[in-house]
C-alpha cells in the first residue's frame, strides 16, 4: 500500500513526545507501535515503520528519549561508528536509555501511544493494536502489552535485551497481565550469554496461558534486524536473510492477532 508519513506530537504524563505517524493513504487500519533500539527514532526506524504500514497498518514510531532530547539523537555517522566499548560514547547513551527504562516510564508512554492511535481516524479501533521492539525495545513491548492488555493484540521482540532478569521487575514476570499473542526472536550471542532466558520466557507465558513463540536465530548476532547497526568485532551485525525471516514472522503474527 502507498503510505503517508507525518511528524506528530504525543502528549504523555511526562511531556510531549515527538514521533512519526505512518499510515496507508486511505482507509482505517489496525494500529502498531514501534519501540526502537538504543539509537532511537531515526531514518532506519522510520523505514521499518513505513514497511509495516505498507502491509496495512497505521503506525506510530515514537522518540523514546523525548524526556531528554528531540529526535534524531544520533546522526547516521554516529550510529555507523558507535563502539559499545567506548565509555565516552556510552556516557551519551546511558542517560537516554535510563529515561525510558525507568520504572513506570514505558507504561505511561505505552498508554499514551495507544490513546493517540485510538484518536486517529486512520486507526480502526475495532481491531487490536500490535507492538514491535528492537534490542532495548524488546522489554518495552512486554511492558506495553501488560500496561494496556485490552487493546494490545500482538507483541514482537527482536533481539530484546533484559527480557529475563533476577529482579522482581523482570519483564517476563508480567506474562499474567498480558492478553496479546507474543513472539520473541533471540540472537545467538544473547542465547549464549543467557541460555536459560528462553526457557524462563517460555515457562512464564505457558503458565499464564498466553500464546507465545520463541525462536533462537543461530546465525545472527544481537541487532541483526536493524539495517544501520554498526559492525561488531566479528563484522557486520545486520543479517538480511535472517532479518527477512524475522520480518515474515512479524507479518504473520499481525495478520492473525490483529485481524
Amino acid at each position: 500500500m502507498e503510505v503517508v508519513e507525518t511528524d506528530v506530537e504525543v502528549h504523555t504524563p511526562d511531556g510531549t513526545c515527538d514521533a512519526a505517524f505512518i499510515h496507508p493513504k486511505s482507509g482505517s487500519h489496525p494500529g502498531v507501535i514501534i519501540w526502537s533500539d538504543a539509537f532511537g527514532l531515526r531514518p532506519s526506524m522510520r523505514g521499518i515503520g513505513k514497511r509495516i504500514s505498507a502491509e496495512g497498518y497505521s503506525v506510530l514510531v515514537p522518540n523514546p528519549f523525548y524526556r531528554v532530547a528531540k529526535a534524531p539523537v544520533f546522526q547516521a555517522d554516529e550510529v555507523a561508528h558507535f563502539n559499545f566499548q567506548d565509555q565516552s560514547m556510552m556516557a551519551k547513551l546511558r542517560p537516554l536509555m535510563g529515561s525510558i527504562t525507568a520504572p513506570g516510564a514505558a507504561e505511561k508512554d505505552g498508554t499514551a501511544f495507544v490513546g493517540f492511535l485510538d484518536s486517529q481516524h486512520e486507526v480502526n479501533k475495532k481491531k487490536k493494536i500490535g507492538t514491535q521492539g528492537y534490542c532495548m525495545g524488546g522489554p518495552l513491548v512486554v511492558r506495553t502489552c501488560a500496561a494496556v492488555p485490552d487493546r494490545l493484540g500482538a507483541g514482537a521482540s527482536f533481539h530484546g535485551g533484559g527480557l529475563v532478569t533476577d529482579q522482581p521487575t523482570s519483564p517476563h514476570l508480567l506474562a499474567p497481565k498480558i492478553k496479546a499473542r507474543m513472539y520473541f526472536a533471540i540472537a545467538a550471542n544473547d542465547d549464549q550469554r543467557q541460555p536459560d532466558a528462553k526457557d524462563k520466557l517460555r515457562e512464564a507465558f505457558a503458565a499464564a496461558n498466553v500464546p507465545c513463540e520463541i525462536q533462537v536465530y543461530p546465525n545472527s548476532q544481537h541487532g541483526w534486524c536493524v539495517p544501520d547497526m554498526p559492525a561488531g568485532p566479528a563484522g557486520p551485525i545486520y543479517n538480511m536473510p535472517d532479518a527477512e525471516r524475522a520480518w515474515g514472522k512479524l507479518v504473520a503474527l499481525y495478520k492473525v492477532a490483529l485481524a
